[in-house]
């Protein structure tokens, strides 16, 4: 049935003013609407079949299938055991026409014999010599012919059908084995008998064809609900709760006893809560952590920008110390307010992709050596080792970030033990050729190591701390600037200290490898 469209007005249209007068039965229809200025159309409810319908449903027609499929051999049996029933009355009365001086019979006997064998004739075939018991003259042509010595069931099958919903006025010819000195039995049957009684059969069995799908839909629907459907219905409402306030722990899924797949998939869906609301958890005070740090940004960015109008007038001093730190100091200023500036643009703290380019490695490890007098009071000094040819394709300001990190947690780490004359020793050296290998550069220091509590998450940010106090947030940093420049980061196994390797393979090279 098609909708009217319904117009601005909110009144259907119709010919000829018909709105005015409209039957009432109109108005009743399920499509009809009567929507006022403003109201949205609402769409017909839709009968909606759960999963305990559908099972039911489901389990009905199957079983109603097999049955089916049952039905048409047994009422092919049934059909030809009433035929067989049939012949063997027949040979029956064979004997009695044997007996019979010369075959001569009696009309009176013979119509008795035809009609408790319901037969229109009897056949008795002995060698060449046939004889005949009937009452009137053979009909020229049967219906079918039965074959009872040479029973073939898809015949069977097709013989019922016709019987039941194709039957003729023409005689069923049932052919069986004789008896005695006689070979054949043959018996003409009229149909319309076999028929009814066939039919009568049929609708007793499709009586009991039906209560039992009924009984064993019902039986399989109980067993299935309670084992199935209504821990998945459980399942189904608590990822509903979950979807509701993920964060809420009282929402996590409940456990049953069940080790099947119901009971693992339990197990999974409240292992998944838990982890999935520690995350969000986790994710929301990052959120929070990242809003009042691009707060802290701002105001940085402003001190930062004092301090590097300060560095510039130090540049004018003529003090040589001054003249030699002034440089340094104005850069990692610049590096900082650069930093803060992109961290407010971005609104948050991701790195911007790298421009990557072929620097010479010496000059950066060179700015590292000053990282040294961060702690004044220990004895620690940075070394550097690097060919003075060696260039590495890198964002020259992310690698000196990582590197910074790295030599700040080793020179902390030797003022927090104490450790006399500390050592924090930066080496490179390329592995390959010149555009088509890798440079590693090393970060290793003679302290008191990585603890092997803290190795599982060195690299996390928030969790990979060594030291009290610490953030957690260095290491994170470094390794996230080097992956971002196509490298890697990673602790060597050492007896004691610690070894940091990066390595940056040359673009020609990470290319050809991908």
């Amino acid at each position: 049935m098609r909708r009217p469209r319904l117009p601005t007005s909110g009144r259907p249209t119709e010919p000829g003013g018909a709105a005015q007068n409209r039957p009432a039965a109109l108005a009743a229809l399920p499509w009809h609407i009567e929507a006022s200025a403003g109201s949205a159309q609402t769409p017909r409810p839709r009968l909606r079949l759960g999963l305990s319908g559908r099972l039911f449903l489901l389990t009905v027609a199957f079983v109603v299938l097999a049955e089916i499929l049952i039905y048409l051999p047994v009422v092919a049996s049934y059909r030809l055991s009433r035929i067989s029933d049939r012949v063997a009355a027949a040979r029956v009365a064979a004997l009695v026409l044997h007996a019979a001086p010369e075959g001569n019979v009696s009309e009176d006997t013979t119509r008795r014999l035809l009609t408790d064998i319901r037969a229109r004739a009897i056949v008795v075939r002995e060698g060449a010599t046939a004889r005949v018991l009937s009452l009137g003259p053979m009909p020229e042509a049967v219906a079918e012919t039965v074959d009872l010595r040479d029973r073939n069931w898809a015949a069977a099958i097709g013989g019922a059908y016709r019987t039941l919903f194709r039957p003729t006025e023409a005689p069923l010819r049932a052919v069986g084995a004789g008896l005695g000195s006689f070979d054949v039995v043959e018996v003409l049957l009229d149909e319309a008998p076999l028929r009814t009684a066939l039919a009568e059969f049929s609708l007793r069995l499709l009586l009991i064809c039906l209560i039992i799908a009924v009984l064993a839909a019902g039986l399989v629907f109980f067993v299935l609900q309670r084992a199935i459907v209504r821990p998945v219905v459980r399942l189904a409402r608590d990822i509903a709760a979950f979807a509701d306030d993920p964060e809420c722990t009282d929402r996590v899924a409940r456990l049953s006893a069940r080790t099947d797949e119901i009971g693992q998939a339990e197990t999974a869906l409240a292992r998944m809560q838990v982890a999935l609301g520690g995350e969000l958890r986790q994710r929301r005070r990052l959120a929070e952590l990242g809003l009042s740090v691009s707060k802290i940004n701002h105001e940085l960015r402003n001190l930062l920008t004092t301090a590097q109008l300060l560095g510039d007038r130090l540049e004018g001093a003529s003090d040589p110390l001054v003249q030699r730190i002034a440089p340094r100091l104005v850069a990692t200023l610049d590096r900082a307010i650069r930093f803060c500036e992109a961290t407010l643009a971005y609104g948050r703290a991701t790195e911007p992709n790298p421009q990557r380019r072929m620097v010479a490695l010496g000059p950066l490890l060179d700015e590292l050596t000053d990282l040294a007098d961060l702690m004044p009071a220990a004895r620690i000094r940075v070394e550097v080792r690097a060919p003075q040819n060696l260039e590495i394709d890198v964002d020259p300001e992310q690698l000196l970030r990582a590197l910074t990190n790295l030599v700040r947690n080793a020179v902390q780490a030797h003022a927090a033990t104490r450790t006399e004359d500390g050592v924090v020793l930066i080496e490179g050296y390329r592995s390959g050729p010149a555009g088509a290998g890798s440079v590693t550069v090393l970060v290793v220091d003679n302290g008191p190591g990585v603890p092997q509590r803290a190795r599982a998450n060195l690299f996390a940010a928030f969790q990979g701390s060594t030291r009290a106090g610490g953030t957690g947030l260095g290491l994170a940093i470094a390794s996230e600037l080097v992956r971002l420049n196509g490298g890697s980061l990673s602790l060597d196994e050492t007896t004691s200290g610690a070894s940091f390797r990066i390595v940056i393979p040359d673009r020609a090279a990470g290319a050809k490898a991908a």
